[in-house]
């Protein structure tokens, strides 16, 4: 199969293609276009005996690395802090939550919102969860 058979099947081709390429079904909702890229860029790098060596590393870690991780976990007596806008804050683990100005909250999420006004998400605003 080349890039230039690739460009012109139609739908059924292209899903009969893709089970022979990578052995699954094809995503749900994929658009042929985006068929014919994937298809395309998968030729291509067989093509060229491969992947990079760096590239596959990547992917396999990425394979590995679990993006659901939940948050570190939180010990009473830790502490947050977390600076804002030259302001310091400073956010206190108690049993059952935590503690911010005095104040008791069930999660971080509603003292990251009081902080900056915007629906931040409370791990990801103290760098507990990495941003994307």
């Amino acid at each position: 199969m080349s890039v230039a058979d690739i460009e012109t099947m139609d739908r059924a081709a292209l899903v009969a293609a893709w089970d022979a390429v990578f052995g699954t079904p094809v995503p749900k909702r994929l658009s042929s276009p985006f068929l014919r890229r994937f298809l395309a860029f998968e030729v291509q790098a067989c093509g060229r005996t491969g992947l990079p060596k760096g590239f596959v590393a990547k992917l396999a870690k990425a394979a590995r690395d679990d993006p659901s991780r939940a948050s570190p976990a939180l010990k009473p007596g830790g502490r947050l802090i977390r600076e804002w806008n030259g302001a310091t804050h400073v956010v206190d683990v108690i049993d059952g939550g935590f503690l911010w100005n005095g104040e008791r909250y069930a999660s971080l999420s509603p003292i990251a919102r009081a902080i900056t006004g915007a629906r931040w998400s409370g791990p990801r605003f103290f760098g507990l969860k990495p941003l994307g």
